[in-house]
C-alpha cells in the first residue's frame, strides 16, 4: 500500500479509537459532554447507548489496523466504506460536522488507495 494511504488509514483508525474513548469512557465527563454538546442529564440517560456506539467505532479501528497489518487492500476498502456510510448517516441524522470529521478522512484514504 502507498505510504499516503497507510498514513490516512492510520489517521482514520486513530480517530475511531478516539471516538471509542470518548463514547465508552468520557461520555459523562466534561470532555465527552463538551465534544458531543450534551447536558449531564442527557449524558447519563444515553451512557449505555454511547458505550455501545463506542464499541462499534473500536471495531472499525481494529478492522483498519488489521487490513494494514496484513496488507489487505480489499479489507481496508471495506472498512473505510463502512466509515463513510457511518459518517454520511451521522451527518444526515445528527450533525453535518460528522461528515467532515468522519467521512472526509475515510474518503481521502479511499482515494489514496484507488489512485495508487
Amino acid at each position: 500500500m502507498p505510504i499516503v494511504a497507510v498514513v490516512l488509514i492510520v489517521l482514520v483508525a486513530l480517530l475511531h479509537l478516539y471516538f471509542l474513548v470518548l463514547e465508552m469512557f468520557l461520555w459523562t465527563r466534561p470532555t465527552g459532554m463538551k465534544v458531543f454538546r450534551n447536558t449531564p442529564e442527557k449524558a447519563a440517560i444515553t451512557r449505555v447507548l454511547a458505550a455501545n456506539q463506542g464499541l462499534y467505532n473500536g471495531f472499525l479501528a481494529a478492522g483498519l489496523l488489521w487490513a494494514l497489518a496484513t496488507s489487505q487492500r480489499g479489507v481496508a476498502l471495506f472498512f473505510l466504506g463502512c466509515v463513510v456510510v457511518a459518517g454520511l448517516y451521522g451527518a444526515a441524522t445528527v450533525s453535518r460536522r460528522i461528515f467532515y470529521v468522519q467521512a472526509v478522512p475515510a474518503l481521502a484514504a479511499i482515494a489514496a488507495l484507488c489512485l495508487a
